[in-house]
């Protein structure tokens, strides 16, 4: 079986862009590898929201992509939301590459991420320890930068 190969374009507000590819082969994890520029530098949640929604901005994208309905956490712990993603680190030039894998993430079937949207925060994301008021369901990761709609690349 052929991977299925998806592409978000991220644009908002501010002057943050950039581009994300998701890869999926069968059942295995879902790789997201990509750029995101004109970031403050240090770390910046980045999470699937449930909306693929932008006509109000990155506000419509509704809340973080959770067909489980479980608390958020870090893209490492056993209990999060399949669009949780843990954070991303831009350099001193407002740049950041990364390369992840999420096994919660699937670009097919009932609960896929295509036609949903990834945000990218203006802060950290405190993974669901942080103890505000929002940790448990957003990682309290502040305002939505840019966004974009995933879909087949």
């Amino acid at each position: 079986m052929a991977p299925v190969k998806a592409i978000c374009v991220l644009k908002g507000s501010t002057e943050v862009t950039g581009t994300i590819s998701f890869v999926q082969e069968g059942t295995d994890p879902t790789t997201i590898e990509g750029e995101i520029k004109g970031l403050k530098p240090g770390k910046h949640g980045l999470h699937i929201h449930a909306l693929g929604d932008t006509t109000n901005g990155c506000t419509s994208t509704g809340p973080h992509f959770n067909p489980s309905n479980v608390e958020h956490g870090d893209i490492e712990a056993e209990v999060r939301h399949a669009g949780d993603l843990g954070n991303v680190v831009a350099g001193d030039d407002g740049i950041v590459k990364f390369k992840l894998k999420n096994n919660l993430l699937h670009l097919s079937g009932e609960n896929s991420a295509l036609g949903r949207a990834l945000v990218v925060h203006e802060d950290p994301d405190d993974l669901g320890l942080g103890g505000h008021e929002q940790s448990k369901l957003t990682g309290n990761a502040g305002a939505r930068l840019a966004c974009g709609i995933i879909g087949f690349a």
